[in-house]
């Protein structure tokens, strides 16, 4: 890839080559990602924090939103340099419903169960009632008009259906939304949002027996048991591995032009980096990462424990590897008499996934001491 910053001839015996240095850690848009407001949150460099959010604080009346929770989590991560991940949700284990006050007392449909540690606690939505289904649709239109493009977001898992926003309800699967509710919320966030990156949790194609064909939306994937569930093995069906699901949806090319994230299975989050890796046998962080070519990744492990030696290093090098690593290989400059500064750059990919973002270029001089001037 060659960035030409001025449309002037560069001949190659013009370019130096640069010398090449491993790309910080914290680089924007990638890595590993911990829970907003962690209190390890400084044990590991990273560049972007992950957050929940309950549609019931957005939405307290129908047609009625505040915003005001959403900027306040945005404004505390964007004023550590940060960018956010982050999702909303109607239903989270072990937590009041997050399904909107209003839907509720006028009698909206709803479940209860006692496992994933809820006990009665968090309600599950019947999704297919038309009034959730419209106030959905109309939520994520006025979420985009707000939010696309803000540059305080980074990703957005769209969320809303199943425990967490995860697209399932685990032991009721009976409960979970249909193919055309699903099919209505991806429509919906493609239409709202056609700037900030879309993640969906399970890759699918039409000919998938329980989500609705996904894989031509404009968004990406969520694998949410990175190196435990991540690569077909031979003792199961394909279609219960995050990489057979997408070959199964002909979704294996799709990071070319849309995200890949997710989270590490917390039964490793202790033990993925040890010299004898925790992660099951062909689940190894280094195949899974070449495989769904990710972009960040939830990593509680990396934040909560004071990572030291071969361990830590081992950890910074495949934060370093997800997602993008560009680095300028050379460089050339011309000066002309009234055509100002010309400058060049070949810059190389090395990393397993694209820059997704338009970024601005900036240009610096410095001067002999390495102080910026312009």
């Amino acid at each position: 890839m060659l960035l030409c910053m001025l449309a002037l001839p560069a001949l190659a015996q013009d370019f130096h080559p640069l010398a090449y240095a491993p790309a910080p850690v914290d680089n924007p848009l990638k890595g590993f990602v911990p829970y907003a407001g962690d209190k390890g949150e400084a044990n590991f460099p990273h560049s972007l924090e992950w957050f929940y959010i309950p549609l019931a604080d957005l939405l307290p009346k129908e047609k009625t939103y505040d915003w005001t929770p959403m900027d306040k989590r945005l404004a505390a991560i964007a004023a550590k340099g940060h960018q956010a991940v982050m999702r909303v949700y109607l239903d989270y284990p072990g937590k009041t419903p997050g399904t909107p006050k209003f839907l509720l007392e006028e009698g909206l449909k709803t479940y209860t169960y006692d496992g994933r540690k809820n006990n009665g606690l968090s309600l599950s939505p019947n999704y297919e009632d038309p009034r959730l289904r419209a106030v959905l649709k109309d939520f994520i239109a006025a979420f985009g008009a707000r939010y696309d493009g803000d540059p305080r977001l980074a990703f957005i898992t769209i969320g809303l259906l199943g425990y967490w926003g995860e697209w399932h309800t685990a032991d009721f699967p009976e409960r979970f939304a249909s193919k055309a509710v699903q099919t209505e919320v991806m429509d919906a966030y493609a239409k709202a949002f056609h700037k900030t990156k879309l993640l969906v949790r399970y890759p699918a194609g039409p000919e998938d027996s329980y989500y609705a064909d996904n894989h031509a939306q404009p968004m990406g994937y969520h694998d949410d048991s990175f190196s435990w569930d991540t690569l077909p093995t031979a003792d199961k069906k394909p279609n219960t591995f995050f990489m057979g699901k997408m070959k199964l949806a002909n979704a294996l090319d799709k990071w070319k032009t849309q995200p890949v994230g997710g989270e590490v299975r917390p039964e490793i989050w202790d033990t993925l980096w040890d010299d004898l890796t925790g992660a099951p046998k062909g689940q190894e962080f280094g195949p899974c990462l070449e495989a769904t070519h990710a972009t960040w990744l939830m990593n509680t492990g990396v934040f909560r424990n004071q990572l030291e030696g071969a361990k830590l290093e081992r950890a910074l090098a495949g934060a370093r590897r997800m997602g993008y690593e560009l680095t300028v290989t050379a460089a050339a400059l011309s000066m002309k008499p009234g055509s100002g500064l010309g400058v060049w750059v070949k810059i190389r990919n090395g990393g397993v996934a694209p820059f997704y973002y338009k970024w601005p270029v900036e240009i610096g001089l410095l001067d002999a001491s390495g102080k910026l001037t312009v």
